[in-house]
Formats: C-alpha cells, structure tokens, sequence
C-alpha cells in the first residue's frame, strides 16, 4: 500500500512538472503569434477550435450558414410532416376536387334543367299563340261565311211592288271581318330574349282585340238575322190580316209546274245558333214568299199610275144618260188619251174587245174567284189566253162605249159579282205603304 502511493506521488509530480514545461514553452509562442496578427475589432468575426484547429468565418457567411442551416431544418420537418401526413393531405384534396367536381355538375344540370324550362315554356307559348291564332282565324273564316250568308238573304220591306225592282243585299263591310294577316307582328316566334314579356303582353293584347271585334262582328250577324225574321213575320201578319179584310182565302196550290219529294225541314243542333238562326229566317221566309206570291194574284193595285183622279166611286149614282139612279159596279179614273192602262194583278186574259156600255173592254182572271175588268180602253194591247203580270200594259185609256169623257172604267169581282175596288185599294196601299 505505502509503496503504490509512493509510485503515485511520483508519477503525479512528474506530469505536474512536464505541464509547467509546455506552459513555459506555449507563452513565448503566444507572445510571437500575437505580435505577428494585426489587431482585430471586436465582433469582426466567428472562430471555431477543435484539437487545436481553427475555423474562422466572417458575418456574412456566418449568418449565410445559420440561415441555410435553418431553411434545411424547416424543409426536413416539412418533409417529415409531408411524407407522415400524406395520405390525409392526398385524400382531403381529392375529396375538395370531387366535391367541386359534383357542385360543377349539379349547377350544370340545373341550368340544363332552367335552359329546359325556358325552352319548353317558349315552345308552348309558341303552340298556344299558334292555336289562338288558327281559332281566330278559323273564326273569321266562319263570319265570312256567315256574312256571305247574309248576303243572299234579301230585305223584305220592298217585295211586292209594281215595279219588281230586285231589293239590295242586307250584308255589308260591319257584317265581313277584316283579313287577318298571320304576320312576323303576331308571331311569338320572333320576339327578342330580352323583351320577351312585354312581347307576350302585346301580342296578348292584339289577340284580344281582334278577338273582341270577330265577337262585334258575330254579335251584328246575330241582330241582323233576328230583324230579318222579325220583318218577314210582321210582312207575314200584314199580307194574312189583308188577306182577312178582304175575305178571302186563297187556294194552296201555288201555280205553275212544281213538286219534289217531302223533305221535313230539320233544326241544326242548339249549338249552331248562326245555322238555327238562318233555317228559322228560311221558314218565316218560306211562309211570307207563299203569301207573297198569293196577293200577286190579288188586285191590289190601282190600274193607272201618278196621281189619280177619282171621279165616280163604287155604288149607286145618277146614271149620266138616263139621269136615274143607278148601280156603278166600278170605279172611275180620268185621265190623258192613250195613256198605259196596268194589270192591277197577274192572271189570266180571259175576254178581249167590244163590250156594250163597256166600249173596249179587257177582263183578267185572278184564280180563286177573282176578276178584274178595264173598260172604255181606246186600244186592247193583249189577247184572249194571254198570260200577263203584275203591271203589264193591257190597253190605252179611251172613252169608247158609254162614256161621257177620257176615263177607265175599273171593276173587281168576286166570284162573278162586282165588289167595291177601293177595299183591295185600300188594303193595298195599307200592306205597301209601310203602315
């Protein structure tokens, strides 16, 4: 024990006498390196030692390094994290992308579906305007028609006068609608994307108008077809109320060659009110035709036309000759020599020549009872077996036979016995006037 601690002690104060030794031998060493280097200022620059090596780097490189150091540091951890977290990153991206993948496809699809709307609305906007447009014109087509109709309907309030002159058309320009043009101003089809309401209500509104005017059209055929039947009716009732007054009731068979089958006349169905309305003015018609026709054949008429001059009326009288009392089976108009005597009806001449007290007489039979007779004529201008219209010219005025002056003598008889002529006169100028 005493001998390792000896060996110790000496070997501890021969290292403690060789570290004195390189301690004296590093100062001169010191001294020298320190006389030779300039001075330097403080803070001029970083110095590494390692095993007695030295590393000296200035500011800017110092700090160069100490930022490269830390920009490497950040991009490893970055890339630690990147390479930890990846999966998650990758995913949460394409999750983000699909997302906006579906949002783009949704918006897509609703403006497909919007694009959709605004074209199926426009294309039945577009069918309802044609439709509309093909009912007004269908419309205005059947009022042409209708106005057509009209036209060969005639107005009864001059049928049976002497003159036969053919009554004008009732139709006219407020019965017949204007032409509609089916032009680019009606057609939706050329309306502007951005005026497209306006558009719609202003084609709406010229549809309408001219809807309201076929309506005012249709409304007038309808008033004129109501006063048409009502003119043939009351035409009617007057020629039956004459036909009363005078007593007679004449024979159904209308003469001349006529006949067919029987065909009853049938209603067209409620909701044709134009076609009623015509077959009901066809009816009243029909009736007011035949009556029409009827009174043809009744003497009604005066023989002589302008003013007439009356001077001896129907009855008894003092005979001009004879100065008596006597019986005047006719009427007696004055007038010029040579001046048209008419028929006052259509018939039959049945007696044409000299007749006595008559002088120059004409006879014309009327059907159903009915005669006239014309005397005192200074020429006869028809035959026997003549058949004469209403107001034909039958024979000059005269005063041939028994006569005291230029006159007509004018009989009516019914049934062979002479009847006062001013009751067919007055029943007459009653139907014809208008009263």
């Amino acid at each position: 024990m005493s001998r390792w601690s000896a060996s110790s002690s000496q070997r501890i104060a021969r290292a403690q006498h060789s570290a004195q030794e390189v301690v004296h031998a590093a100062k001169p060493r010191q001294q020298i390196a320190k006389q030779s280097q300039p001075p330097a200022s403080s803070g001029a620059g970083y110095t590494i030692a390692h095993r007695g090596r030295r590393i000296r780097f200035g500011p800017v490189a110092f700090w160069i390094c100490v930022v490269t150091v830390v920009i490497m540091a950040g991009w490893s951890v970055t890339t630690a994290t990147y390479f930890a977290f990846s999966n998650d990153v990758i995913k949460g991206v394409i999750a983000r992308q699909a997302e906006q993948q579906y949002a783009y496809e949704d918006r897509i699809a609703e403006l497909r579906a919007l694009i959709d709307r605004t074209t199926s609305r426009q294309l039945l906007d577009q069918e309802q305007f044609e439709q509309k447009l093909n009912e007004l014109l269908h419309r205005q087509a059947t009022l042409e028609s209708h106005a057509s109709a009209l036209n060969g309907i005639t107005d009864p309030a001059a049928t049976g006068s002497i003159n036969s002159q053919k009554p004008s058309p009732i139709g006219d320009a407020l019965l017949r609608p204007q032409p509609l043009d089916r032009g680019s101003s009606l057609e939706p089809s050329h309306m502007p994307g951005g005026h497209g309401n306006l558009k719609d209500a202003d084609i709406g509104a010229k549809l309408g108008r001219i809807e309201a005017s076929l309506d005012r059209i249709d409304r007038r055929q309808a008033a004129v077809l109501a006063q048409l039947e009502d003119r043939y009716e009351s035409k009617a009732r007057k020629m039956r109320s004459v036909l009363s007054e005078l007593g007679l009731k004449l024979d159904a068979a209308p003469a001349g060659a006529v006949g067919g089958p029987f065909v009853p006349v049938k209603l067209p169905a409620a909701g044709q009110s134009f076609e009623r309305a015509v077959t009901a003015v066809s009816i009243v018609r029909a009736y007011a035709d035949k009556l029409s026709a009827s009174l043809v054949n009744v003497p009604l008429h005066a023989p002589v036309t302008g003013e007439i001059d009356e001077t001896s009326p129907f009855g008894v009288r003092v005979d001009p000759f004879m100065h008596v009392p006597a019986m005047h089976t006719g009427i007696d108009f004055r007038g010029e020599m040579g001046e048209p005597i008419h028929a006052t009806a259509a018939g039959t001449v049945t007696s044409a020549g000299w007749s006595g007290g008559y002088g120059n007489m004409v006879e014309v039979n009327h059907g159903n009872g009915l005669a006239t007779r014309y005397g005192h004529l200074s020429k006869i201008d028809v035959t026997v077996g003549q058949n004469i219209r209403l107001g034909q010219v039958i024979g000059r005025l005269g005063s041939t036979g028994r006569s005291t002056g230029p006159h007509v003598h004018y009989e009516t008889r019914v049934n062979g016995e002479a009847v006062n002529p001013s009751k067919f006169l007055d029943a007459g100028a009653k139907l014809f006037s208008g009263s």
